[in-house]
């Protein structure tokens, strides 16, 4: 089955907004497709973004990632955020919200070897017609 984070993430962002108090996400900057301003992660390797629909602009949260625009010293930014390096989401005002496990990644398949190994094939290719 597909990660629950995604569905998760946007039920509590819903919730939040409902309650009329400010999502923030804490995310994971080390995670590979991390797109956010360096200057602003922790020592840690961590960085709390305000996700409220008055802080950023074209707010998108799909299955895979976070996206939005936002300004960081009066600097437009372009933000992304794999739903894997959201560690959690709560609400600004109270703290309520959830923190996430690490996910495990899987592993990329080990390379399969040529087969040929640079060898011609002596077939030739054939086509025929089909009626």
């Amino acid at each position: 089955m597909t990660s629950n984070r995604p569905y998760i993430l946007r039920a509590f962002y819903e919730w939040i907004t409902d309650n009329r108090c400010t999502p923030y996400i804490l995310v994971d900057s080390h995670l590979p497709g991390v797109l956010v301003p360096q200057q602003h992660v922790n020592e840690d390797g961590q960085i709390v973004l305000n996700v409220s629909e008055t802080a950023v602009a074209g707010l998108t949260m799909d299955n895979y990632a976070i996206r939005f625009n936002a300004r960081f010293g009066g600097v437009p930014t372009d933000i992304q955020v794999p739903v894997g390096a959201v560690v959690g989401i709560y609400a600004r005002e109270n703290g309520q919200g959830m923190v996430f496990e690490a996910e495990e990644t899987p592993e990329p398949p080990e390379p399969t070897p040529p087969t040929s190994l640079g060898k011609k094939s002596s077939k030739k290719p054939s086509l025929r017609v089909v009626k």
